[in-house]
Formats: C-alpha cells, sequence, structure tokens
C-alpha cells in the first residue's frame, strides 16, 4: 500500500534521519514513536507531501486513498463546519452535501432527482457515519461557522474529515490532543474496528497497546520495525538494547588490541596490515557515534524540601460564568503527597478549576488557605513565550543556576547543563537557539524550567500533551517520587495510572466526585455501577410485574371504574405511539431532514420508547385484575 526506501532529511548540520525504509501493508495499523526532535512530525509531512526529503523514494500503490491529520491542521477560512468535514474528491461526500443543500431548500425536485445516485452509492450508510462520527466528537452543530472554532475544536473538525472519508491509508499525528477521555476511549474501539490501514503518532500508550499491531521507532541511523503492539514493542527493544551493548562492549575490547597493534606500527606484509588499519579505523569512527539511547533518568526521590503539616484547603468553593455552573460548594484539604488527578468532559471547567486552586481566578464564594510553606510550580497548557534567540541553557539558568535533588547518598547539587542533560538535551542542544527546538522539545524545556524552582505543590495541565514517551517515563518516575503535592488535569490514561492515587470526577453542573483509586480503577468502577444500576431497573420491573400477578392470586378482585378506562386508553394509545415512532423512524432513514429536524425526531423517538415501556409495564399490571 506504501513504500518508503532511503528516506533522508536534514536541517542545515543537523541530521533528523537517514537511511528510513518501510512498508505499510493493507488494513495495518502502525504507531510511530520517536523521541522530541528526531523528526516524527516531518516524516509525516513529507509523506503527506507538505514538505520534502533531502533524498529517497515514495511509492503509494495505484488507486490508494489517504488521509493526513497533522498536529496543527488548517481549516479553510470561510464555509460551516460540515462543509470542512466533507472532501471535495469524495464522489459520496459531495452527492450528500449537494443533496443537504436541497433538504435545507426543500427543493423536493432536486432531492428526488438524486435519489437514486443515493441509493447506489451508499450514501445513506455515509450519512449514518457521518452523523456518529461527528456526535461522538461533540460536533453537532454542522452549520456553525468555521471561523469561530477554538484550536481544539479544529483538530476535532479535521479529525472528523479524515475519518468520515474512510481512506485506505490514514496518517494521524497526535489525534488524542484536545480530546476529552471518553473521546479518546471512542476513537480507540473506532479505529480498532476499522478495516483502514494506520499510520499513527501519539504518546497514549494505551492508545498504541490497543489499536496498533505494528510499532516503528524511528532514531536518526534509521528505521526500527516491531510486528507486535506497544507491550510487544517494549520487550524486543529491551532485547535489542541488550545485544546492542554486547556489541559495543566487543567493539571495545576488540579497539583496545587493535589500538595497541597500531602503536606498534606494523610494518611487515604492507598489504594485510593496510587493510587492518583500514579496518581499525572504521572501528574507531563506529565507536565514535553518539549512541542513541532512551537513558532511563531518574531525579532522585523527589525530596524537595520542607513543607508543613497545613497545605491547602478550599473551603465551600463556588465558581459560575452566567449560566453555567463550574463549582458547586466544593471542600478539599490536601494531605502530604497527595497525587489527585482531575477528569471530565471536555467544557466542565477543568482548566478554571486549576486557576482556582491556583489564585489566577477568584471564586464567587468560599475561600483557598494555602500554607505558608507552600511552593506551587505550575505547567500550563500554554507554553511562555520564550525568547527565541536565546540559548537553550540561557532559559535555565534565568530561572536557576543550580538543581538540588536526593539519592541514597544524601543530597545533590546539579548545574544547568547537568540539569538540561537530565531531560534529555544534548550538549550541543544546549546551546542551540530556542527558535531552533521542535514543539516537544520546548515542551520539554518548559516542563524543565518549572520544576527547577524547586516546588512542593506541582499543578499540571495536561502535560503529557507533546512530549515523548522517554520524557513521559522520565516525568512519571519523578512524580511517583515526588514528597508534594501533585494536581494533574490529563486525558493520557496511562501516565495517570502510574501517577495518582485518586480521583476528582467533574460530572458536569458544580458536581465533582472523589474516587480513591487511579483511572482505570475508575473506569472499572463506573462499568460496574452501570451495570448494577441497569439490574436494579430490570429487577424492579420484574418485581412490580409479580407482585401485582401475587395480589390477584391472593387478593382477587375486579378494576374499578377508573381503571378500566385506564386500561382502555393505554390499549388505544399504545398503536398510536407505535405508529408515530415507525413513521418518525421512515422520515429520518429517508433523508429529507434538516440536521435540525433529525436531532428532534431521534429525542421523540427515545420520548416514545421510554412511553410505550411505561404503558406496557402498566398494562400487564392491570391485566392481571381484568
Amino acid at each position: 500500500m506504501l513504500q518508503v526506501e532511503s528516506l533522508a532529511k536534514s536541517f542545515g548540520e543537523r541530521v533528523l534521519f537517514q537511511n528510513v525504509s518501510f512498508g505499510i501493508d493493507r488494513g495495518e495499523k502502525v504507531g510511530l514513536i520517536a523521541p522530541n526532535g528526531v523528526g516524527k512530525t516531518t516524516l509525516m509531512n513529507i509523506l503527506a507531501g507538505t514538505e520534502m526529503p533531502d533524498s529517497g523514494k515514495i511509492t503509494f500503490e495505484n488507486g490508494i486513498t489517504w488521509a493526513y491529520l497533522p498536529q496543527q491542521p488548517r481549516l479553510p477560512e470561510e464555509g460551516t463546519l460540515l462543509d470542512a468535514c466533507i472532501s471535495p474528491f469524495d464522489s459520496v461526500a459531495m452527492l450528500f452535501k449537494e443533496w443537504e443543500r436541497a433538504a435545507t431548500a426543500e427543493n423536493h425536485a432536486v432531492m428526488e432527482q438524486l435519489l437514486p445516485r443515493m441509493e447506489a452509492l451508499g450514501a445513506w450508510d455515509y450519512e449514518q457515519r457521518l452523523r456518529e462520527i461527528l456526535g461522538k466528537l461533540g460536533l453537532t452543530d454542522t452549520k456553525r461557522s468555521v471561523a469561530n472554532l477554538s484550536g481544539g475544536e479544529a483538530k476535532r473538525v479535521a479529525l472528523a474529515g479524515a475519518l468520515i472519508g474512510q481512506p485506505d491509508l490514514l496518517m494521524l499525528d497526535e489525534p488524542t490532543n484536545h480530546l476529552d477521555l471518553s473521546t479518546i476511549e471512542w476513537l480507540e474501539g473506532y479505529l480498532s474496528r476499522s478495516t483502514m490501514g494506520l499510520l499513527l503518532v501519539t504518546h497514549d500508550r494505551y492508545f498504541l497497546d490497543r489499536v496498533c499491531n505494528t510499532i516503528f521507532e524511528l532514531q536518526p541511523e534509521g528505521l526500527y520495525r516491531y510486528k507486535g503492539n506497544y507491550d510487544y514493542y517494549l520487550t524486543k527493544k529491551a532485547e535489542r538494547e541488550e545485544a546492542d551493548n554486547a556489541l559495543a562492549a566487543r567493539r571495545r575490547n576488540l579497539f583496545r588490541k587493535e589500538q595497541e597493534w597500531m602503536r606498534r606500527q606494523p610494518q611487515a606484509r604492507a598489504g594485510k596490515a593496510q587493510a587492518r588499519i583500514d579496518a581499525f579505523h572504521e572501528l574507531q569512527a563506529q565507536l565514535q557515534k553518539p549512541r542513541c539511547t532512551n537513558r532511563e533518568i531518574a531525579l532522585g526521590s523527589g525530596d524537595v524540601g520542607h513543607i508543613g503539616n497545613k497545605i491547602f484547603e478550599a473551603c465551600h468553593l463556588s465558581k459560575r460564568f452566567g449560566e453555567k455552573i463550574i463549582l458547586k460548594d466544593f471542600n478539599y484539604i490536601f494531605a502530604r503527597r497527595d497525587k489527585v488527578g482531575v477528569v471530565g468532559p471536555n467544557g466542565v471547567g477543568k482548566t478554571t478549576f486549576i486557576k482556582l486552586i491556583t489564585g489566577e481566578l477568584l471564586p464567587d464564594e468560599g475561600y483557598v488557605d494555602v500554607g505558608e510553606t507552600v511552593r506551587f510550580g505550575h505547567y500550563k497548557q500554554q507554553v511562555p513565550d520564550f525568547s527565541p534567540e536565546k540559548r537553550v541553557i540561557d532559559v535555565v539558568k534565568d530561572i536557576a543556576e543550580q538543581f538540588s535533588y536526593s539519592t541514597d547518598t544524601g543530597r545533590q547539587q546539579l548545574s544547568a547543563s547537568q540539569i538540561l542533560t537530565l531531560f534529555l538535551f544534548s550538549p550541543e542542544k544546549q546551546y542551540t537557539q530556542v527558535r531552533k527546538l521542535s514543539g516537544g522539545e520546548i515542551r520539554r524545556l518548559y516542563l524543565c524550567t518549572v520544576l527547577v524552582t524547586m516546588p512542593n505543590f506541582l499543578v499540571l495541565d495536561e502535560p503529557t500533551n507533546d512530549l515523548d514517551i522517554v520524557t513521559l517515563n522520565i516525568l512519571e518516575e519523578f512524580l511517583q517520587e515526588f514528597n508534594g503535592c501533585v494536581l494533574i488535569v490529563s486525558h493520557d490514561r496511562f501516565f495517570m495510572d502510574k501517577v495518582v492515587n485518586h480521583l476528582l470526577t467533574f460530572e458536569g453542573d458544580g458536581t465533582i466526585g472523589d474516587f480513591p483509586g487511579n483511572y482505570s480503577q475508575y473506569r472499572e468502577y463506573c462499568e460496574m455501577r452501570d451495570a448494577e444500576a441497569e439490574l436494579a431497573v430490570r429487577s424492579q420491573k420484574e418485581k412490580l410485574v409479580e407482585e401485582g400477578r401475587r395480589d390477584r392470586t391472593e387478593r382477587p378482585r375486579k378494576l374499578s371504574y377508573k381503571e378500566q378506562q385506564e386500561l382502555k386508553d393505554i390499549e388505544s394509545l399504545l398503536p398510536e405511539l407505535e405508529a408515530e415512532q415507525q413513521e418518525l423512524e421512515q422520515r429520518m432513514s429517508s433523508g429529507t431532514l434538516s440536521n435540525d429536524e433529525l436531532v428532534k425526531a431521534g429525542e421523540r423517538i427515545g420520548e416514545i420508547i421510554r412511553k410505550i415501556d411505561e404503558l406496557i409495564l402498566r398494562q400487564l399490571e392491570l391485566e392481571e385484575y381484568s
């Protein structure tokens, strides 16, 4: 389906990658992972044709359709949300768009003319898929202008457009950014069930594990392929690195022997000696190459110094914006080593909550009481504007020349350069200007600047966005051992499972629950709770019917006149409701309804189904006495 041969890309003297070759088969789902700065996004852009490689060849199979979702998609400056989702190169999509225009204008002549083509091309299936995807991504107002969309909404619109077309190959760069947890889980299931081929860049390790059946690891010297999911990749990567380390050790031993031979200046048998000399220089060059390792660095125990018994207390906090309630009488006391995750749908006020905690916003009611020894470290979604001409090391030095942390042998002092090394900035990269950093590297630098201030209360708003998996592992280990408090808003389920010990769950309308456990435990609890609630409703219905039968046996009686009339009314009303339901379903499938009419019809069908269930249950009760 896609074949890549000997791809290479550099920026000036900086080599991003070289010797990259791979193929993707139909239906194969590939996860592309690499440290920040190696060029994941650049590789995706090259495949999509928005950047050119220095060398190499890219071949798509004839007739293949593909779609690309970049990290920061550009939508048309004009038009509606629906316009932005529909590809002008998709004949079914354009036919559906033509139908929508005719339906909106109530042009029945055009609709009748289009109907045979709609049925022949399966446009009704397209419409159903369109409604499902837009609904799951929270994009129900299809007539909304794209000019009024936020960055997160624009990303979801572009994602919807990529999914709706069902291409043979779908290329997605960080698709889970700007999605809430429930939407990520829906997307995970949708892509897992899909027959589309997939090339995916994401830091979400659960997503990689559950969706992908192949992992590509991109390194400057080339690309490694692992035929399995993310867990399989971790196992095989460890085996590969162990073999690489053994090979490196053998090379070093051989180099020492050959170096001694070189010192003796061999003169005899010049031809063979020259070959050995050439082999020595080749071995020396191999040993001098920087080895690309995903070093698992540790920042010690996370000892941040003294933090008092009184840390932070939120007392009767309430906040609203107009009619929208964010918090309602919220109370919470943070204890030492509290690691709290904040979860909930987009738009319920998680970031607003963070601003209330850190004092950036004032509550409408209530107050926060912060201990005197508390030092906040706030990592925000929006990266600060670092001076583009400033060197990376100077950004850190402007904040702190040294960083103190604990190890098993006592407290250690690190220089600014050592701090940056811990955050995977090579000595060369430390003296690079900020403007030359990738988006992920800037995020990593920002994280470094927050931690070097030695906070004892970390507030992290979507810290995993644009960070590579190696950096996430570093951050997770640090937070697990951190002696202060942590408050995290994140859509990364793996990260939350590794770090937090309980959750604040935003349910909407100011309601916040407190769950003791991590995210996976919370999901298990929700599934169990929903199953128990469904079972309770079913049991209650069965109990009412059984009680009706038993009452008739134990206390035989006849229906009162009022009950007889009620039964007659039910018997006449049920066929009417069923007929209305059938008519609405036929109208919805006909394609003649506008978007608003479809929504209203769907809501009415739901009301009818609930009413029919109630009437049938009451009918069964009354018939026991008739």
